[in-house]
């Protein structure tokens, strides 16, 4: 059994560790909150560009748009992947890349190539050990990212759908179910799916000014983005409450662990004095 002055040891650096995970459960809960009130603010924007996405992908054009055109036998395709910038988040990270390394296999296996761009330090560095090609990524967005700040992963991405050097573009992110669920999410961004259309094919089209290249050009490459900013805003979401019930769970765990070290002290404690009475009590009778 350990000694008493090696147990008080842990004792104390249990102590310690408890005050941090503490820290860090009060923190995250703190912006937990301002975390989902950017994330519902955003919603409706995004929900009415799918709408109106919808719409257009069922208008009887005379222009079809290139994102709106599916490509058969893809032979490369792009991956935008939304990470946290710091650890301690539980598996929150890894049950996202673990899902997204089965994907990147199975295309792999049918002689598909993948490139990946990542958003969010645990992702840059996971997938630079991967064999995969890494066009760009964007670390250190903070508890307020901004849509600048994703503009140029976002454009090297359509840039390369239109070029046609990739085929098909999937976003892979954690969406915000509530703070216990956090749910590994993949959407397709190009072609557009067929899901983006909620309404049926009609024989009419939008008046377009001035022509439908220019006005399908703009609206779509907003529409790409406000889809990977919203997916930013729930992943921070889904980051707070994944550190905050992880670090709960850590100081439970903390608690009951010093009330186990606590134990094996007393017992310790109670025998040294045991030992210690029976000596006396020995050289006493020797005498």
């Amino acid at each position: 059994m350990a000694g008493g002055r090696e147990i008080k040891t842990k004792i104390k650096s249990v102590q310690n560790t408890r005050k941090v995970t503490r820290a860090l459960e009060m923190v995250s809960a703190s912006k937990i909150r301002k975390a989902q009130e950017r994330m519902k603010v955003s919603r409706p924007y995004a929900r009415v560009m799918k709408q109106v996405i919808g719409h257009l992908a069922q208008a009887h054009s005379d222009y079809q748009h290139p994102y709106m055109t599916e490509r058969a036998d893809p032979k490369r395709v792009g991956y935008v992947i939304v990470s946290s910038d710091r650890g301690l988040a539980g598996g929150l990270n890894n049950n996202l890349f673990r899902k997204l390394l089965g994907e990147i296999r199975q295309w792999q296996e049918q002689g598909v190539e993948v490139d990946v761009v990542t958003i969010g330090q645990k992702a840059s560095v996971f997938f630079r050990r991967v064999k995969v090609n890494m066009l760009a990524s964007v670390t250190h967005l903070g508890d307020q990212p901004k849509l600048e700040q994703l503009i140029g992963v976002i454009k090297v991405v359509l840039d390369g759908y239109s070029a046609g050097t990739i085929d098909r573009v999937f976003i892979c992110y954690n969406d915000f179910v509530n703070t216990m669920v956090q749910q590994a999410t993949f959407e397709q961004l190009l072609p557009l799916p067929a899901s983006d259309a909620p309404v049926s094919r009609h024989d009419w089209d939008y008046i377009y000014e001035p022509d439908a290249q220019t006005v399908l050009d703009h609206v779509l490459t907003r529409y790409i983005e406000s889809l990977v900013y919203q997916a930013v805003l729930e992943n921070v979401a889904s980051e707070h409450a994944a550190r905050m019930v992880a670090m709960k769970s850590a100081s439970d765990n903390a608690n009951k662990l010093i009330d186990t070290l606590q134990l094996v002290y007393n017992k310790a404690r109670q025998a040294a004095i045991t030992q210690e009475i029976s000596e006396i009590v020995g050289g006493a009778a020797a005498v």
